[in-house]
């Protein structure tokens, strides 16, 4: 026969090992979450330095082009205003922010969807 103070302690060992599972499990997706954060934030930088070159570049091939030192950049500038107004006309969208939502989503989250079909198999 077991004792009571056998059985308490049983348990508590059970808890305690069910928390250090959980906290293993949450910092495991909290570093899955910022490892990728900081991999987006390093695509964006590097995507903006990319556009920044090809922007100078097609300004500088631009005013060759119409030979005028400013005209090509205000088109390049032209192009991103219209850009932008077009941003600005989608930011209502309800379907374009699900889908950006969604895309986020999908590469900041991939950790636990991730975890979830390897359970499920």
């Amino acid at each position: 026969m077991l004792k009571i103070g056998e059985i308490i302690q049983t348990l508590k060992g059970i808890v305690e090992t069910k928390i250090d599972m959980v906290k293993l499990e949450v910092q495991d997706q909290v570093s899955g979450i910022l490892t990728r954060l900081i991999f987006l934030i390093l695509m964006g930088g590097s995507l903006l330095l990319v556009l920044l070159f090809f922007s100078l570049s097609l300004a500088f091939y631009l005013s060759q082009h119409f030979e005028s030192p400013h005209m090509g950049f205000l088109l390049v500038g032209l192009l991103y205003l219209l850009l932008l107004v077009i941003l600005y006309l989608l930011r209502e969208n309800d379907s374009t922010e699900e889908k950006m939502q969604r895309g986020l989503k999908g590469f900041i989250f991939r950790v636990r969807m991730f975890k979830k079909r390897q359970e499920e198999e």
